[in-house]
């Protein structure tokens, strides 16, 4: 496991490519019992269509991949399984929402959920939904995934015009900031009001974070590295 390495982009080049993974080929059975063994943990988890990437490449102020369409299982067990396959990575859209006195909000995954526990910022793998004329369209992704988790839509904050691509270990999480005009606290209140009236939301708890030192163990490390790069005011 390697140290995060941070990119900064203008630009998004995500092309959809028809493309058979040989991993979840060879090691279909394997998959298959692994879903089985996962679902009887969390019923409520499904096999559907995802969208992973490889050919990554960072290009001056442009970020570009070729996803391609996967089962749900297979990426499962990918990433269980400690990412075997190191042609392939998970390249999701986050949304950092980050409020008017400087606090990232963040939010809990549900215990319903496949990642039970972990406190992320809303995001989301990319799946069939986001693609547009070919490409994965991961501003609308993060729409998406933003509204679905917290209820706020692209008219309750400001999405900054840069991406922030963090690389760690089988992921390049592209997060991109989205400034809400309230304090944390106003912003915390707001969301748990909205998962209140969910009937299964997919956070269970809202975090705040200020300072180094809210960040917690249950946040993914490219999480935290974005964070801290955040609240250093050279980066």
């Amino acid at each position: 496991m390697t140290l995060p390495v941070f990119h900064r982009v203008a630009t998004l080049d995500l092309n959809v490519q028809p493309w058979s993974w040989p991993f979840a080929q060879a090691r279909r059975a394997d998959i298959d019992a692994h879903f089985k063994a996962r679902q009887r943990e969390k019923p409520q988890i499904w096999n559907g269509r995802v969208l992973l990437a490889r050919n990554p490449a960072f290009t001056g102020t442009s970020f570009s991949a070729d996803y391609f369409e996967t089962d749900f299982a297979s990426f499962l067990a990918w990433r269980d399984w400690g990412f075997p396959d190191r042609d392939v990575v998970n390249s999701p859209g986050m949304g950092a929402l980050r409020c008017s006195d400087g606090t990232f909000v963040l939010g809990e995954m549900a215990q319903h959920t496949s990642n039970a526990g972990r406190i992320y910022f809303p995001a989301g793998t990319p799946d069939l939904h986001d693609i547009r004329d070919g490409a994965v369209d991961l501003s609308g992704s993060v729409a998406r995934e933003v509204e679905e988790e917290t209820g706020l839509t692209p008219d309750d904050y400001q999405a900054g015009a840069q991406w922030d691509c963090v690389r760690y270990d089988g992921i390049i999480a592209l997060i991109r900031i989205l400034n809400v005009a309230l304090t944390g606290e106003e912003l915390r209140a707001r969301i748990e009001a909205n998962l209140a009236r969910q009937q299964q939301p997919e956070f269970s708890a809202i975090h705040l974070v200020r300072a180094t030192s809210d960040l917690s163990a249950a946040m993914p490390r490219f999480v935290t590295a974005f964070i801290e790069k955040q609240l250093d005011a050279s980066f």
